[in-house]
């Protein structure tokens, strides 16, 4: 790709083989299409919703789920394998409908190109397709248009440009035709066009050098084909809980066959009582504890302003150690606002962000009202009456029409009560000499009192220079050389806090006339003016945004912003959020492009603020994160954030105001807001979401080690089984299942935040879930087993040692869900009532199953018989000792904990 920005208008049209003022003749315009293609992005490689659909079904888990429902269904339990099935179902038609809609994000890119366009073909403007524009085209370029292809200007009357969508600052940039340096960024290569972009005023006309795939755009298209998120975090661990089942499955199998064996039992019948423990061993409701989790947290999350599109993201998010976020609507306002004023002594600071015409005025903290301060009122009135722009509401939000800087000149006078309306009723607009980037400011003519005025803004040092007066409280006074020091200085001071800074000013034009057709002689307009001040503004930082950073510093998660701005700005907004300490260097694309691979993954994690960067070079920085083992988000609103966002673990696109289709497409989440406060607010939600769902894993698994240790145990003694299939099957998807699905909504821990966020590498199955898990089945195969001998050898009764069996395992199940909901905070610490789901799940269940004794239907079903009281009494005194020693285990423990 040629570095067409460096080369001269003459150059670039020899290369192209075009002339300029005729353009590309038909014929040849033909050929060239023939050659290089239609001017259109590739798609990007689709999948039919049948391939996404199967898809589903390539975890291990499901496939050692659908095992299990063939097994039972096999061995005469088809109620076991229908259940199952249903559940494998049910996750597969949710996995399909989040994946389908994330397959979108190339074919977004497509509504960014222009559907038609004009051209200079054969000395004519002709109007044709964008999709036949060719390199060497002449494109002209009108206020509204949206830009056909990558250009090289060639004139350019106060063009501007809004290059959002590429570089993801809202900014229009002013265009020439001049050459630049060979290594100038994207962001500064201000003469060239952009497909995609678009003209926000003025006129050009433009050499063709790139389409379709070919453009800027297309390279960002490409890396969107490259990129790849990878599984989340959550299904690693899934995938390592299905292998851990299968083998213990296959083990299970393999020992009770063995010893049956040795004990002479008949092989068929050790084959089916074997393979009916091992899918016993396996919890069914897995499944459906986990994306019932996810799904109420992603219902949780609407509230807080985020919209999840991939379930497994939501988990994900809480593991996050690295927000990567744009600057621009993100953690700023993403719309330019008069922070300061100044006059010829006085500095005011402004209150107030974006477009809203609410705020006040101070000097230093003391609040001052522009009608009792002529100066400030005069710039008020000067910035309202030199502009283009208009207040409006745009989706019932403060808004403008125009230029973003003219809108905050507005909005700043309109919190002095001056409006564009009131002036152009009382002093009409007579002439307009346009800005333009040789000038550097613009001048408005308007007739007071039948005197016109000429009101004019621009670059400070060039309307210093035009400046022979200057206003104060007191009246005109000349300008001195003290106060061009004064204001030279304070222009300094506030380009050095990244503010962009306009000189204002005004000139009283006795015996000033206009025929019609004439123009305005600028020369003679801007001269001899009195300086009214200066105007500090800004992009402004999200009042929420600063507590946010705050946030995430407490829960351990580095924030690095990347913005396609000035580097100056970027470490003001970076020192004014926290991100940034005095000292940190911020990095810009140019740097970046000299560090490979390797060197970048050894420095990304020292830096914090990147500046002047491209689509690449986040994607860049994404992987870099990756490669280190960091779970890393990606934030952003424009199409250039689009490779990044859809690489990291995270995607988040912001889908208010600015994000664009191919950002929320690619993205696994979408904050509606368009508010960092929110992505924080997201991860609180993904931390607690993974506690309920490793609370409920543990529960399960608990309760299954407790069941096969309860009949191996009677296996390796001879004991006849102490639980019958349907007692497991009643267990397994009544008992456990519903209050598991109750755990997974527990109440967010409120100090979530306060602590590190998980290694990637970190396994569900660390030493200490095992112990939980190994302690729990001992305690329950205790118990169960403890009640099962007694009645067995004191009553002599199989029938009764069962019934004991099956309901002492299921109160003591039922009871350790209470406890299952901290591995730190006790049951009283918690309430017993602040999951009302649980406690009503509980006490049904638990009234279920002593009711179910005295019930000649569910006796005949699952061949129990009735009970005394003497003996529920029993049981649930039993039944209360798992829980008791959970606890006591939770008070000794504790200590460690607070030092952990």
């Amino acid at each position: 790709m040629n570095a067409w920005h460096k080369l001269s208008i003459t150059e670039a049209a020899s290369l192209l083989a075009t002339d300029v003022k005729q353009g590309l003749s038909a014929n040849e315009a033909k050929k060239r299409l023939a050659r290089y293609g239609q001017n259109k992005l590739r798609k990007g490689k689709r999948f039919s919703a049948l391939v996404i659909f199967v898809s589903q079904f390539k975890s291990l888990v499901i496939w050692v789920l659908i095992g299990a429902a063939a097994v039972s269904v096999a061995l005469g339990e088809t109620i076991d394998g229908i259940a199952i099935i249903a559940i494998v179902i049910l996750n597969a038609i949710i996995g399909f409908f989040q994946e389908y809609r994330a397959e979108r994000a190339a074919a977004a890119l497509a509504h960014l190109t222009a559907p038609r366009c004009r051209v200079v073909r054969d000395g004519h403007n002709i109007v044709v397709a964008a999709t036949a524009i060719v390199p060497g085209d002449i494109l002209l370029l009108e206020g509204g248009d949206l830009v056909a292809a990558d250009a090289r200007l060639i004139q350019a009357s106060v063009l501007r440009i809004n290059e959002a969508p590429l570089t993801g600052e809202s900014q229009a940039v002013d265009k020439f035709t001049g050459t630049l340096p060979p290594l100038t960024p994207l962001a500064e290569r201000n003469n060239m066009v952009f497909l995609g972009t678009s003209v926000t005023g003025g006129t050009g006309r433009a050499l063709v050098v790139n389409t379709g795939m070919e453009t800027e755009l297309g390279r960002i298209a490409k890396l969107l084909e490259t990129s790849e998120s990878g599984k989340t975090p959550l299904q690693r661990q899934l995938n390592r809980v299905a292998r851990l089942l299968l083998w213990a499955c296959l083990g299970i199998v393999a020992l009770i066959f063995g010893l049956g064996l040795l004990r002479g039992i008949a092989p068929f019948e050790l084959f089916l009582s074997a393979v009916s423990l091992a899918v016993a061993a396996i919890p069914e409701g897995l499944p459906a504890v986990v994306t019932v989790a996810l799904a109420l947290g992603m219902q949780r999350m609407v509230q807080r302003h985020v919209l999840v599109r991939r379930l497994a993201s939501v988990e994900t998010l809480g593991r996050t150690q690295v927000i990567c976020t744009d600057k621009t609507g993100t953690l700023t306002m993403g719309e330019m606002t008069a922070r300061k004023l100044i006059t010829s002594k006085n500095l005011y600071r402004v209150t107030g962000e974006g477009y809203s015409t609410e705020g006040a005025f101070f000097v230093g903290n003391v609040k001052t009202l522009p009608s009792e301060n002529p100066d400030l009122l005069a710039l008020l009135r000067a910035s309202a009456a030199c502009n283009d722009a208009e207040l409006t509401l745009i989706d019932d939000r403060p808004g403008i029409v125009g230029d973003p800087t003219e809108g905050a000149l507005l909005a700043a006078a309109a919190k002095g009560n001056i409006t564009r309306a009131a002036i152009e009723v009382e002093m009409p607009r007579l002439a307009t000499v346009p800005f333009d980037s040789d000038r550097k400011c613009m001048t408005v003519i308007r007739r007071q009192e039948n005197h016109a005025w000429a009101f004019v803004k621009g670059a400070p040092e060039v309307i210093f220079s035009h400046c022979t007066l200057i206003r104060t409280g007191q009246g005109v006074r000349e300008l001195t050389e003290s106060d061009r020091n004064w204001l030279l200085h304070t222009n300094t001071l506030l380009a050095h806090n990244a503010l962009r800074v306009l000189a204002i000013a005004e000139r009283r034009l006795d015996g000033f006339s206009l025929e019609e057709g004439e123009s305005v002689n600028d020369a003679e307009i801007e001269r001899e003016l009195t300086l009214l001040g200066l105007v500090g503004l800004q992009d402004p930082p999200r009042p929420e945004a600063m507590g946010a950073v705050i946030k995430c510093i407490r829960a351990g998660i580095k924030t690095v912003m990347i913005t396609g701005d000035h580097p100056e700005t970027a470490r003001a907004i970076g020192h004014e959020l926290g991100i940034l300490d005095k000292g940190d260097e911020v990095l810009v694309g140019a740097e970046l492009d000299r560090l490979d691979d390797g060197a970048l993954k050894e420095r990304v994690s020292q830096v914090s603020v990147y500046a002047r960067v491209t689509a690449e070079h986040k994607l860049r920085i994404v992987r870099a994160w990756k490669a280190q083992g960091a779970v890393v988000a990606m934030t952003g609103d424009g199409v250039n954030d689009a490779p990044a966002i859809k690489e990291a673990f995270i995607g988040v696109a912001m889908g208010g105001t600015t994000g664009t289709e191919v950002t929320k497409e690619a993205a696994d989440i979408i904050i509606t807001d368009d508010n960092f406060a929110s992505i924080v607010a997201a991860v609180e939600e993904g931390r607690g979401i993974y506690d309920n769902i490793v609370k409920t894993l543990a529960y399960l698994l608990g309760g299954n080690t407790g069941e096969l240790i309860v009949m191996l145990s009677a296996v390796l003694l001879g004991w006849p089984l102490p639980l019958l299939p349907l007692h497991l099957l009643w267990i397994n998807l009544v008992t456990d299942g519903l209050p598991a699905l109750a755990l997974a909504t527990d109440p967010i821990d409120p100090g979530v935040l306060n602590r590190p966020p998980r290694s990637s590498q970190e396994g569900l199955f660390n030493r200490d879930f095992l112990t939980l898990i190994l302690f729990t089945g001992l305690l329950t195969a205790g118990v169960t087993l403890g009640m099962f001998a007694y009645e067995l050898y004191i009553n002599d009764s199989l029938e009764q040692a069962r019934d004991a069996a099956f309901t002492t395992l299921v109160i003591a199940e039922l009871l350790r869900s209470f406890g299952a909901r901290s591995e730190r905070r006790s049951l009283w610490q918690i309430g017993l009532f602040s999951n009302m789901r649980l406690f009503l799940i509980v006490a049904v269940s638990f009234a279920l199953q002593l009711a179910m004794h005295y019930v000649p239907m569910l006796q005949t079903l699952l061949q129990i018989g009735p009970v005394t009281l003497n003996q529920c009494a029993a049981w649930i005194g039993v039944g209360f000792i798992p829980l008791i020693a959970l606890e006591l285990r939770k008070v000794i423990r504790s200590p460690r904990t607070k030092k952990n």
